[in-house]
């Protein structure tokens, strides 16, 4: 063979190898859509609701808020003449029958006063806040106008609750359940499907039992009168349920 066709034959073999090369540099690469996700979300189908029920309870509890306090040249003469005047009401109210464990200080406090000018003192005023957990709440005007008149409070306050809320609060929350449960079978039958178990129950009711609070001030000569009345226990609960 001749070196011609040799230089030839080798010139096609190279362009054949680059455009191989190139091929293969220069492929292409296909991309193609993801698959439908094998974990598709789906919309439960139910019937939710929500319910609400009240009940109405006597109080068995009155919570009463006794204060004296003291205003003197200075912080230590007023926490000394306060001194005096707690250890009279706190004697008053034990004598009343309160025992330790339902006698508790709400609040303490000294500090000064200031002119209206508000830039210099004008002496110091101390405080000191009882509060008394009364378990017959039918005396509690009497109560009261003892603790002021003989045991010397300069403020006082009262206010209701049950001292133990959990049976109210269970049976309200009983009448709630069944409230949502006919709320759900109307939407059931107005939707033409039928109401199947509970799925869910959800209680959407806010810690605590509302009470009655009275600022009595200074009881008055004539006795006092505290009407007790009613508390309301309100549940509120969402209730979730399939579709039979």
């Amino acid at each position: 063979m001749s070196s011609s066709i040799r230089v030839a034959l080798a010139s096609v073999a190279g362009a054949s190898l680059a455009a191989v090369v190139v091929a293969l540099a220069v492929a292409p690469v296909f991309i193609s859509s993801p698959a439908a996700s094998s974990t598709t979300t789906s919309i439960e189908s139910g019937v939710f609701t929500s319910g609400d029920a009240s009940v109405s309870k006597k109080p068995d509890t009155a919570f009463l808020y006794a204060g004296v306090e003291s205003q003197q040249s200075t912080a230590s003469a007023a926490q000394s003449d306060l001194a005096g005047k707690a250890a009279k009401l706190i004697a008053r109210v034990k004598a009343l029958g309160v025992a330790d464990k339902d006698l508790n200080t709400a609040g303490y406090s000294v500090g000064p006063v200031y002119t209206p000018t508000g830039q210099t003192i004008s002496g110091y005023r101390a405080s000191e806040q009882l509060q008394i957990t009364w378990h017959s709440v039918d005396t509690v005007g009497k109560t009261l106008d003892a603790i002021v008149q003989e045991g010397g409070a300069t403020n006082v306050g009262v206010s209701f609750g049950l001292a133990d809320p959990k049976a109210a609060q269970a049976e309200a929350r009983t009448l709630a359940i069944a409230d949502a449960r006919s709320r759900a079978q109307a939407m059931a039958a107005a939707a033409g499907v039928k109401l199947g178990q509970v799925i869910r129950v959800s209680d959407l009711t806010s810690s605590g039992v509302p009470s009655a609070r009275f600022d009595v001030g200074a009881a008055a000569p004539a006795a006092t009168q505290v009407p007790v009345g009613e508390l309301s226990v309100s549940v509120s609960v969402e209730v979730d349920f399939a579709i039979a």
